[in-house]
């Protein structure tokens, strides 16, 4: 497998910026100029605040433009503000932010450093780190814009892995195999990529792949498939989908030596296993139609979660690690499929949310650090997209503005 890390790919810095700022252009806002406000209309129900970009290059404003216009949460307003925002630029890889209320009183004053040295990937990263500090600070919620983003892009003309910041504005190519990936998953600690790919066999196996030193081992390669491989919360065990034994069944294995043990035994087929925050129960898609199965980590009888009537198809399950009452899932609506949620406690808390995404079907949603937002897919005839969802009021923000990952699919997110 090509993965030298020499082959990574680092997009031209100041190319996404400008994608960014035309991007911010042709919605509602301008960037503004050194020292200036972004001014956006405040909508109903939502919290006004103002960015200024203090004494700093102008593109620290397209970045932070961009990310609080995508959340759903926020405003930003000329006139009378709950907070008041400043972002300054504080050098070798740095950003100081500033929050300020309606009275003019401090909340929050902190310099931030990104990850990565002091470089421009670095200087992104701060933006987005300090961005998250002024989202907890004025509204209580987990920020998420430091995410580091995982996914599948046929920009090299088929399937390839790519890595980068959550707006795809600096991103790394992490494969060069052109090849099937219908999974990937990131390892807690961000150092590890576990995914399924058609690369070596005309069979889908699982590999895992070290970030690091670029190396990739075969994790899982039995007869038939080998698919929808996902570490627990602690990273120590891996679960999994096979079919080596005649029939789709769910597995765990340890993470470090794999040793696949088979938790269910039915003739149904089953997929997308995820795991519980507490990393004690799976949830999966099986059965009939089909529909939400959970079980034990440690085996035993599945049990049907009752969506109320909302579909009779119900997969691709994802569990928010952060509100563990909300899982997100995919459905069927009419000829469509559709990105849906739904609360444990709150048996009418279950609604389709991607109704605002501007393409016939949205799948493969996985949760953001907020338990609020999620990202997915949007596809329709020769596309796909990712999209940013903000599950409150449906504010839906593709990703990849500038354009240049064409087709891209099968996200996974780790928190910043």
């Amino acid at each position: 497998m090509a993965t030298n890390p020499a082959y990574s790919m680092r997009l031209h810095f100041l190319a996404g910026l400008v994608a960014l700022f035309a991007a911010s252009l042709a919605g509602r806002a301008a960037a503004p100029a050194p020292g200036g406000d972004i001014v956006v209309s405040k909508a109903a129900g939502e919290l006004p605040i103002r960015i200024s970009i203090a004494a700093s290059p102008a593109d620290l404003g397209a970045l932070a433009n961009n990310a609080f216009n995508a959340h759903g949460r926020y405003q930003i307003d000329a006139g009378a503000v709950q907070f008041a925002l400043s972002f300054t630029d504080a050098g070798a890889g740095r950003v100081r932010v500033d929050v300020r209320d309606r009275a003019g009183a401090a909340v929050l004053s902190e310099t931030v450093t990104g990850a990565g040295g002091d470089g421009t990937a670095a200087r992104l990263n701060a933006l987005y780190r300090a961005a998250d500090r002024a989202v907890k600070a004025t509204s209580g919620l987990n920020g998420f814009f430091a995410s580091r983003l995982a996914f599948v892009s046929t920009r090299g003309g088929k399937d390839d892995i790519y890595t980068g910041d959550i707006f795809c504005t600096y991103v790394n190519q992490v494969t060069t195999d052109r090849a099937d990936v219908p999974s990937l998953r990131w390892s807690p600690d961000g150092g590890r990529l576990i995914f399924t790919s058609y690369f070596k066999k005309n069979r889908p196996d699982i590999y895992l792949h070290d970030l690091a030193s670029g190396r990739t081992d075969t994790f899982a390669s039995f007869s038939g498939t080998n698919i929808g491989a996902r570490f627990s919360p602690d990273g120590r065990q891996v679960v999994m989908v096979l079919t080596g034994e005649g029939r789709t069944e769910i597995y765990t294995s340890d993470a470090q030596n794999p040793s696949p043990r088979r938790l269910t035994s039915s003739d149904t087929v089953k997929s997308s296993p995820c795991w519980s925050p507490d990393g004690t129960r799976i949830l999966f898609s099986g059965g009939t139609g089909p529909q939400l199965m959970l079980m034990s980590a440690a085996g035993g009888a599945p049990q049907a979660i009752d969506l109320g009537g909302l579909s009779s198809y119900a997969a691709e399950p994802d569990w928010s690690r952060s509100n563990p009452d909300r899982i997100a899932f995919t459905v069927r609506s009419g000829k469509n499929y559709q990105v849906a949620v739904a609360s444990f406690s709150d048996r009418n808390a279950k609604k389709i949310v991607s109704g605002k995404i501007p393409y016939a079907d949205a799948q493969e949603p996985v949760w953001l650090a907020d338990g609020r937002h999620l990202i997915c897919t949007a596809k329709a005839a020769n596309v796909r997209l990712l999209y940013l969802v903000d599950t409150e009021t449906g504010k839906a923000t593709r990703l990849d503005q500038s354009g240049k990952f064409g087709e891209s699919s099968r996200a996974d997110v780790l928190a910043p």
